[in-house]
């Protein structure tokens, strides 16, 4: 495959059509691939590229976020796993393969662990189903994240999640990309209503630290980025609103805080900055 060739993706496992269009388009930046730049992977174009170091000429710290955010999502699998006892996972905007995904970090520790993972960008789709082909305790769902009914009644998800055991619903790094509009609480709350009790919501966030000063400034560039890169929105919410995401739930200690501080593997030697402050992370549980 040549950078520049398009790839359709393949159909669904229940044999739905996949639209001719649905093909990976190199002229604009993908939210995905950008994010595989940041974890210094190689399924990204150059137009990825570019956005990838216009943000990381100004904030170097973002790469490292992105993979402080990959980190975090294993500590807490293994937690929902260990001590939880959760073994059925809904990955929502799961994004492209890359080192310890949610499949891996469950199954590691249980092997019949089930996990789902939801997204509706073809080079995901791609890459996805071609990693999980002999998995057969991981699927990959083609659904729109925003419409929680559309997931969970997926076929495929009908198929493989046990209906009425407990489910850890992985919200990481999707929220701040859904504009106000589409109403983001209503969705997460909408998924949290359809799930049974004992479940959980994992999710992590933009944030922004309204301290007037750099941590704010690199918020809005950020924000800018996004959308003047074409590719839709990264929105940075405040702690309050972030919080409210966790509406009705109990929240697991220490809360919602930066990642580096959510159940770390041991002490940091590396002091805390401004770009720490820029995603928050928090896991809690449907009573």
């Amino acid at each position: 495959m040549t950078p520049d060739t398009p790839i359709d993706a393949p159909s669904d496992a229940d044999d739905t059509p996949v639209p001719p269009s649905r093909h990976i388009d190199t002229a604009k930046p993908s939210v995905a691939r950008v994010y595989d730049c940041f974890l210094d992977g190689k399924d990204n174009y150059a137009v990825d590229r570019a956005v990838f170091n216009q943000v990381n000429d100004v904030t170097p710290a973002i790469a490292r976020l992105a993979k402080a955010q990959r980190t975090w999502l294993g500590r807490v699998t293994r937690f929902l796993v260990n001590s939880a006892h959760i073994d059925q996972f809904l990955d929502v905007g799961a994004g492209l393969p890359s080192a310890e995904n949610t499949h891996q970090a469950a199954q590691r520790l249980n092997p019949s662990a089930r996990v789902i993972y939801v997204d509706n960008d073809p080079i995901v789709l791609a890459h996805g189903r071609a990693i999980l082909e002999e998995n057969d305790f991981t699927h990959l769902v083609d659904a729109d994240l925003t419409k929680p009914d559309e997931v969970l009644g997926h076929p495929l998800a009908k198929r493989f999640l046990e209906a009425g055991a407990p489910i850890a619903l992985i919200q990481s790094s999707t929220m701040h990309h859904v504009s106000d509009d589409l109403r983001p609480h209503e969705i997460v709350r909408r998924y949290m209503e359809l799930l049974p009790s004992g479940s959980y919501l994992v999710l992590s966030h933009f944030c922004d630290p309204e301290d007037d000063g750099e941590g704010t400034r690199l918020a809005r560039f950020i924000e800018d980025v996004f959308a003047n890169g074409a590719m839709g929105s990264g929105y940075f919410r405040t702690r309050a609103q972030i919080e409210e995401f966790f509406d009705g739930l109990e929240m697991v200690e220490p809360g919602l805080v930066r990642l580096r501080d959510w159940w770390p593997d041991g002490p940091s030697f590396t002091p805390a900055d401004t770009g720490d402050g820029l995603v928050l992370g928090g896991v809690a549980r449907k009573p």
